[in-house]
């Protein structure tokens, strides 16, 4: 008699609390993170994760800088399960509620006016992609032109007008046909000796340049994905000038280098910039909840009601735990002081890591910080054995050649050189122990 399709094979009737055999059965091959970090994860809290056996890990990787705030802070999760006990609006589109009230004064209140900032908020769909594809949409609409300006090694999202602006060839691959739209130039030091800044204004003022008149430059003033490449702020200062020149809008995707990852709220409020749109997502919601939004200026707020919209377009529950993040975090300086200490802290131990292996460089700014050990290989053998001793931690760079550090904002000192001695005698065992070697 066949077996009723109902009824549990004998491979998922396992009680093994460990098993991760079912995401190898029924889980896609687009699956990514779990590859490097193969166990089972059942709790969390603060910058410590916790697996089914009981081991504890520290978290260098926070969601993608996802948890700047870290996992399960006690005070938004108070305001979220009271809300959710209260029968608080729990999906509204674009409804009006007064949950979307209080998170958007507190954000008006607490980060856009104390920076000057006029710009209006539009909620897009809740990935950062999505806040991105509605960026170009915008600069498209409001200049009415076609072209965007991106950058080598720039990563915006895997969707195709994002897909389009991102660089790494392996993703760009996974689109199945052309992308569109976008004419790439070099990044802040890409090649040596390169004025990149002064290369693009000179080829968009050649009627023989080459790059059709731009809707927009876009940019991260640090390449999260790329390899922690930092832009210095005269680049940053030359492109937006370049963008107002040539009546292009400046789109700074602060997505993940955003939310006090670089030390303040946005990666470029020191620079004297204001952007014309600024994409954001990951820690917006301070919770690890879905929420994306793109910062438009008024002059440049084109879009009719729903021209860009999606079902999920502004989370409510997230809007609870973001409005707690801004007021716990961002209503004083207190947090940005603590972040210049820490950001010190982490800069003199990647510092000894890089004194381990010849030629390695530090990238990165901030809390967003990692070392250039010169092989993707290196660097992943590094991560492995980190990850086996207890800390999660992940590479990146377009050859997967930096370790890289995205540990909470709020982890704490202590827990953060727990964390780096892990990672050096990481290191150190590899070094000892394989021929792998920086080029």
């Amino acid at each position: 008699m066949p077996k009723d399709v109902n009824t549990p094979s004998s491979a998922t009737e396992t009680t093994n609390p460990t098993d991760i055999g079912i995401f190898q059965r029924r889980e896609s091959e687009a699956r990514s993170y779990c590859r490097g970090i193969p166990d089972l994860f059942t709790s969390a809290s603060g910058s410590i994760m916790r697996a089914a056996d009981g081991r504890e890990y520290i978290d260098f990787l926070a969601g993608c800088s996802s948890l700047n705030y870290g996992h399960n802070d006690p005070d938004m999760k108070a305001a979220l399960i009271d809300h959710i006990a209260g029968d608080g609006i729990a999906h509204g589109l674009d409804l009006h509620t007064t949950t979307k009230a209080d998170f958007l004064g507190a954000f008006e209140r607490h980060i856009l006016a104390p920076r000057g900032m006029d710009h209006r908020v539009m909620f897009t769909g809740p990935t950062g992609a999505n806040a991105v594809e509605a960026a170009m949409k915008i600069a498209r609409k409001s200049t009415g032109r076609t072209n965007v300006v991106a950058f080598t090694n720039g990563f915006h999202g895997v969707t195709m007008g994002a897909l389009a602006a991102t660089g790494n060839g392996y993703h760009r691959g996974g689109a199945g046909m052309e992308t569109q739209g976008v004419t790439r130039v070099p990044f802040d030091g890409y090649a040596e000796g390169l004025d990149s800044a002064a290369l693009l204004d000179q080829m968009l003022s050649d009627n023989s340049g080459g790059i059709d008149a731009p809707a927009a430059i876009m940019l991260e003033t640090v390449q999260g994905e790329g390899g922690l490449n930092a832009a210095s702020t005269e680049f940053v200062r030359a492109i937006a000038a370049i963008a107002k020149r040539h009546g292009a809008l400046l789109i700074l995707d602060d997505i993940q280098a955003g939310c006090g990852r670089t030390g303040r709220f946005f990666s470029f409020e020191d620079m004297g910039v204001m952007p014309d749109l600024v994409p954001m997502a990951k820690s917006v919601s301070g919770f690890g909840l879905p929420l994306a939004m793109v910062l438009v200026r008024p002059q440049h707020d084109v879009f009719g009601p729903a021209e860009h919209n999606g079902t999920f377009r502004g989370n409510t529950h997230a809007f609870v735990t973001a409005r707690v993040a801004i007021e716990k975090f961002w209503s004083g300086k207190g947090f940005e002081v603590e972040l210049s200490d820490k950001a010190s802290l982490i800069e003199a131990r990647l510092k000894d890591l890089a004194a381990l292996v010849p030629g390695a460089q530090l990238k990165g700014r901030g809390l967003m910080r990692g070392v250039d050990v010169g092989s993707g290989e290196l660097a992943g053998a590094i991560c492995k054995r980190a990850f086996q001793n207890g800390l999660i931690i992940e590479t990146s760079g377009n050859e997967d050649q930096v370790v890289k550090v995205l540990a909470p904002l709020t982890t704490p000192k202590d827990v953060l050189g727990r964390g780096f001695g892990i990672l050096l005698d990481a290191a150190r065992d590899v070094l000892a122990t394989t021929q792998i070697a920086a080029e």
